[in-house]
């Protein structure tokens, strides 16, 4: 592919990421693999360079845009060798006229970019928001240890004490210590929430919103195989997917639970009043996800927003009755919005008064409300909200 063909190319996938974003459609890393795949005669570096094209002009445009076209504009708009390439030849997209619309830039639509600053990110706080995630894992103490595992590649030590960054593009799932369970792929602020879980071994522990298991394992390993470690969430595909992951990390004993939405009780009945702890990583907006889902943001309404933090309000009463006397809830979402955060546990301390917030001494954070926010700017990680809630 010619460069500019590369370009033409941009403009028809973010295109299919605008439909996509308005229609509630696959993500944009779906949509990029899927044009690919038809298109065979793009070689790896044509990938690449799309891909570097697409996101760039994803991440450029505060507002949804209005085309394709509109989003790789405002790139030409700040970068003149991009600009040059809309010259009309063959398999190039047309000159740029004077009077053609350009996609305003920006952080996020603007109601959201002020909800943003109400939380109180905004300025290059916000703007990190959008920068290229690097790529983190955490060591498997089942049957690694981080201070004598030799990688491939030379890697940065994190504040997660199993943690680790690499460069980013490294090939980890080719690796033997992939394939053998020895590391798993996992954001350093996923790990340092994990750590606010204090899981030990021989207590019971439950995952209420598991998904495929990524806290699940790091909490396996933190209890050293001993213990009732319960693995929950109301997606049947993503929780099987938890199975082979287990199997290869050799956490072998966790116990997992399809849970039928608003009747989840029918199936935890067992543990009413019996959990050491219970982490309730809450469906979000992902607000604190945008370095790997850009497109995230052009997808978030209002009113969205609302339905997710009900939904957190209700999680976090139903996890309470799981929680033995003296033990602990521990409340995360990856959001930077205070609705999904501190407003959530504030709200919680509200409506149950004989609980109290522990303070969290992470290593990483800004305290925000009864617990603590990790965000790219300052951390370094995703975007996350964290409250460790202790019953009576």
């Amino acid at each position: 592919m010619t460069p500019a063909a590369r370009v033409q190319a941009a403009i028809e996938i973010v295109d299919l990421v605008i439909a996509a974003a308005r229609g509630q459609g696959p993500s944009a890393d779906r949509i990029v693999a899927d044009w690919f795949r038809s298109r065979r005669f793009a070689g790896s570096a044509d990938r690449r360079a799309v891909r570097d094209l697409v996101y760039g002009a994803v991440r450029a445009c505060g507002e949804i845009p209005i085309s394709g076209r509109a989003a790789l504009l405002r790139l030409a708009q700040d970068d003149p060798a991009i600009a040059a390439l809309f010259d009309g030849s063959r398999h190039a997209p047309a000159p740029i006229r004077i009077d053609e619309a350009v996609a305003p830039a920006g952080v996020a639509p603007a109601w959201l970019e002020a909800r943003l600053a109400g939380s109180g990110i905004a300025g290059a706080a916000a703007q990190a928001l959008l920068h290229r995630a690097p790529l983190d894992i955490r060591v498997n103490s089942l049957k690694a240890a981080r201070s004598a595992l030799a990688l491939p590649v030379a890697a940065e030590p994190l504040t997660a004490p199993d943690g680790l960054r690499l460069p980013h593009g490294t090939p980890v799932e080719r690796w033997a210590e992939y394939a053998d369970g020895r590391i798993e792929v996992q954001d350093g602020g996923s790990q340092i929430a994990c750590m606010a879980v204090a899981a030990r071994p021989g207590e019971t522990v439950i995952d209420l919103c598991a998904g495929a298991g990524g806290k699940t394992l790091a909490l396996a390993a933190a209890m050293a195989g001993r213990g009732h470690l319960i693995a929950c969430d109301t997606d049947r595909a993503r929780l099987s997917r938890l199975g082979p992951r287990a199997e290869r990390a050799g956490a072998l004993d966790i116990d997992t639970r399809l849970l039928d939405p608003g009747r989840e009780l029918a199936a935890l009945a067992g543990l009413v009043g019996a959990a050491d702890a219970v982490l309730v990583d809450a469906p979000c907006s992902g607000t604190g996800t945008w370095r790997r889902n850009p497109e995230a943001r052009w997808r978030l309404t209002e009113d969205e927003l609302g339905r997710l933090a009900a939904i957190q309000h209700r999680l976090l009463a139903l996890a309470a009755t799981l929680v033995r006397p003296g033990g602990r809830l521990i409340f995360v979402t990856c959001s930077l919005l205070d609705a999904e955060g501190a407003d959530q546990a504030a709200g919680f301390l509200a409506a149950h008064p004989a609980w109290r917030a522990a303070p969290l001494h992470l290593g990483a954070g800004t305290p925000r409300g009864q617990g603590v926010r990790l965000d790219p700017f300052h951390d370094g990680t995703d975007g996350f909200f964290i409250a460790r809630l202790h019953a009576p």
